[in-house]
């Protein structure tokens, strides 16, 4: 088995995974998927040398008492290894954006011009818990033609060192250079800061877990940062709801996976709704066992909800938990979500057009809902396949960052000795 360089700076793996971006720029799609479909048998190969590491952290997590939901994230298996491995597979049959014509014309004078997708160069992926995240990462990366440094947190740093070891076996079988996927195996948090500042060597840097991880990159960073976000995803039950739609969209939005970042984490009922089928919302509650947060007119509704602090209104609960607001209309609702949204995904439930032309002209989020569940806010869930995270800023990519998010442009100009 390769062994990761533990005695190798931070600086000298940047400057490597550049040398290994200018090579990977020269190779086809073909070597790309290629080296994909390598990288994915390998990984099924060694999955007993990857459960191993993945044992030594999860003794670690039990020692430092890490709760079910991160052991739950830090925990492989057989077949979550050949999950990862059937991801590398999925994203070598999606469509290569490097290279694609954007547009194209041609000047008075003869010339022309093409605006042309390529490669971002190295990105900086830094993420937290789960070391699939270690396989997804990589793959979109390569088949968009960039080279990758990864920094996962220090919970699973044997499961990432073992992973990251059988792709560089694997890449010595391809023609992608192992250089081209670099893994910071330091746990010291200067290792991270050295990346923020790396702005000759690394071209972007992608930070993805918990609220203070992302805002400790975007904050600290001279990298420029795609920004993936928290997702405080609202569910607004307007005084025109269908009772049916209303109920099964917030069920499936809270409970389907509660730990995911498109998860509904609160829900704005109209008040003349609620009064016609608090009834029905109230057993929904209880047949799901949802944990109710919410202000007064919500605790004199729902029994055994609690009083929301102010903090429940910006909680990200990742569990089967919720906060619930009574709302007047929707411009109440509008103004509460501008207030602790975090632009990820917001969503309205109504027959009432008007309703959802202000909703969708108002609110400010990545992704917007009318009649449906903010769990759609998923790159496979909206048919462009894998994604790399959800971006909740504005400039370059928002939303769901699949390969073309991956990638940049470049004017490619043809000419005959034209001068100006």
């Amino acid at each position: 088995m390769v062994q990761i360089k533990e005695d190798i700076s931070v600086k000298q793996q940047a400057v490597l995974a550049k040398k290994g971006a200018k090579q990977l720029s020269l190779l086809t799609t073909e070597q790309k998927n290629k080296a994909l479909l390598t990288i994915a048998d390998v990984l099924e190969e060694h999955t007993d040398d990857i459960l191993k590491a993945n044992e030594k952290d999860l003794e670690n997590g039990k020692e430092k008492g890490f709760d079910d939901a991160l052991m739950d994230r830090l925990a492989l298996s057989v077949e979550r290894v050949k999950d990862f491995a059937d991801g590398l597979r999925q994203v070598s049959k999606l469509d290569d954006p490097t290279g694609d014509i954007l547009t194209e014309w041609t000047l008075e004078n003869g010339l022309n011009v093409k605006q042309v997708r390529v490669p971002l160069g190295v990105i900086g992926m830094i993420y937290e818990a789960r070391p699939n995240v270690t396989v997804d990462a990589t793959g979109l990366a390569l088949k968009s033609g960039n080279a990758i440094v990864l920094k996962g947190g220090s919970s699973a740093i044997h499961s990432n060192k073992a992973i990251v070891e059988v792709m560089h076996k694997a890449l010595d079988k391809t023609e992608i250079p192992k250089e081209a996927v670099q893994f910071i195996a330091s746990t010291n948090r200067e290792a991270t800061q050295q990346l923020f500042t790396m702005k000759e060597h690394i071209d972007v840097l992608i930070p993805r877990g918990g609220a203070s991880l992302i805002q400790a990159v975007v904050n600290n960073a001279t990298v420029p940062v795609l920004e993936t976000g928290v997702g405080n995803c609202h569910l607004y039950i307007d005084e025109h709801a269908d009772v049916e739609k209303a109920i099964s969209i917030l069920i499936n939005a809270k409970t389907d996976r509660p730990a995911v970042c498109n998860a509904a984490e609160t829900v704005l009922v109209h008040e003349k709704w609620l009064e016609q089928n608090s009834d029905r919302l109230i057993q929904a509650f209880k047949d799901f066992n949802i944990e109710v947060f919410g202000d007064e007119r919500t605790l004199a509704t729902i029994p055994g909800a609690k009083e929301a602090k102010e903090a429940d209104w910006a909680e990200e609960y990742l569990r089967l938990a919720i906060a619930m607001k009574v709302v007047s209309n929707v411009d109440e609702a509008i103004e509460h979500i501008e207030v602790y949204g975090t632009k990820h995904s917001e969503a309205v439930i109504t027959e009432d057009e008007n309703v959802v032309k202000k909703f969708m002209a108002l609110v400010d989020a990545a992704a917007l809902y009318h009649n449906a569940s903010t769990r759609f806010t998923d790159g496979g869930a909206l048919g462009f396949g894998a994604e790399i995270g959800i971006s909740t800023q504005k400039l370059h990519a928002r939303g769901p960052m699949g390969l073309p998010a991956l990638t940049t442009i470049k004017y490619v100009m043809s000419g005959n000795g034209q001068v100006r």
